[in-house]
């Protein structure tokens, strides 16, 4: 009768060097199969290593008992993921040990198609590169600016990850890290509520597509605890009143003219910036822009104002000239400014912050809400959102969004600034208007 025995993979560490510092080595074992050993990175002070406990004994030089409990832990784990693999007919050698002690102890192995399965940052490059491939896909697009928002959480991560000193994997975005992470951007960072909540939704994007290739992802991002954090905002926008004094005011420099006739435009039409200065003799069409948007490539066509007719005609038929984002921005807060648009009204805007970063005094720009000049707080997005405003009640919803793009009412609702105090008074000219007998009696 011929018995079989099978031995049990057996895990030992040792010391192989007597070096002021020694690198502590695992040794992997099963019978006849395979003996193989790996460096596991953790350095133990000469003579301080103990062969037969298996620890380093006690010393002021490193963290020993921190240092203990990793290595009793990195046993249980290697040997719980031979059982696992084994069965799985996964090849057990040095490259698959080596994977499990850097894994185990947060260390990327600078395998792309290994990394990118267990660590967040690494999958965010795959998920990046993905999006690359699409800015100039006619079947499954993404605008530059999306991917350049991706590339902005990533950087936020890395700086999280420098912070709190460990490296994140993806099972690791659970309801912990998002609470530490909304910490970190929010006293760290010093970041506003919408901003941070952007980083989070993209966050909750790419574990979707990493549980979706089927990578070890926490479920918890799913859950409402993972919530994304968002605030009011304090956007002002451009009345009737006021963009009737921008277009009426006689400016005497080439420059603002130039501005004041752009903002005019933009008021008038609902454009993005992006789309706004842009925009050509070849998008005109009899009284009409017709204009295919940058961010949403929708064509949407608008009617021309009669201030923008005569701005056309003061021009020859041309739009104004050309002008940067940045150079646009800073002019009509100058116009506005000229204009005498300065009623002290409540807003964000960007403001230094000094810090201190590794010991250092650094300046940042963060939003800072408060109460400021009204034309201190004119951006270029200020037409758009004024001709939805302005609009708002007088057309109809649908109509609005074709011109705006807005997706949903909710979006749309949620951009417009009207303010309480104004649909109050909205109420009282109506009650104004109607017969009083008429309407108690109805």
């Amino acid at each position: 009768m011929i018995i079989f025995i099978e031995y049990m993979a057996s895990t030992y560490y040792r010391v192989k060097t007597k070096r002021p510092l020694n690198s502590i080595y695992l040794r992997f074992k099963q019978g006849n199969q395979f003996d193989i050993e790996v460096s596991t990175g953790i350095q133990v002070p000469n003579g301080k290593w103990s062969s037969k406990s298996q620890k380093i004994n006690p010393t002021d030089r490193v963290d020993y008992l921190k240092l203990n409990t990793k290595l009793r832990n990195l046993k249980v784990v290697i040997e719980n993921q031979y059982s696992s693999d084994s069965v799985d007919g996964v090849i057990i050698n040095s490259k698959w040990l080596k994977f499990k002690i850097d894994t185990f102890l947060n260390r990327e192995t600078k395998n792309t198609d290994v990394d990118k399965k267990v660590f967040f940052n690494s999958f965010m490059d795959y998920f990046i590169s993905q999006a690359k491939k699409r800015i100039k896909s006619l079947n499954n697009p993404i605008k530059y600016r999306t991917v350049q928002h991706y590339q902005t959480t990533k950087n936020k991560i890395e700086a999280y990850q420098k912070y709190s000193g460990s490296i994140i994997k993806l099972r690791d975005i659970n309801i912990m890290f998002h609470s530490d992470f909304i910490e970190f951007l929010d006293i760290e960072q010093q970041l506003n509520p919408n901003t941070i909540g952007g980083y989070i939704d993209v966050i909750k994007q790419v574990c979707n597509k990493a549980e979706l290739k089927g990578y070890d992802i926490c479920n918890d991002y799913k859950s409402k605890d993972f919530y994304t954090p968002s605030n009011i905002t304090l956007d002002t926008y451009l009345t009737i009143n006021e963009i009737h004094s921008i277009y009426n005011y006689k400016f005497t420099t080439d420059y603002l003219d130039n501005a004041r006739d752009w903002l005019i435009i933009s008021v008038w039409s609902g454009l993005r910036v992006s789309d706004l200065l842009n925009l050509t003799i070849d998008n005109l069409n009899g009284n009409f822009i017709e204009k295919d948007t940058l961010k949403t490539n929708f064509p949407v066509i608008i009617p021309l104002h009669n201030q923008v007719k005569l701005i056309l005609k003061k021009r020859n038929g041309k739009f104004p000239r050309r002008i940067s984002d940045q150079k646009y921005n800073e002019y009509i807060k100058i116009v506005c400014k000229d204009v005498g648009i300065n009623d002290l009204i409540k807003g964000s805007r960007m403001s230094p912050i000094k810090k201190l970063n590794n010991g250092k005094k650094e300046i940042i720009y963060r939003k800072k809400p408060g109460k400021y000049p009204k034309y201190k707080l004119i951006t270029s997005h200020i037409g758009r959102r004024s001709f939805a405003t302005n609009h708002y009640g007088k057309l109809d919803s649908l109509t609005l969004m074709k011109i705006t793009g807005h997706k949903t009412e909710k979006q749309f609702l949620d951009y417009i600034k009207i303010t309480p105090k104004e649909y109050a008074e909205k109420l009282k000219i109506y009650w104004e208007k109607i017969d009083y007998d008429e309407f108690i009696n109805s």
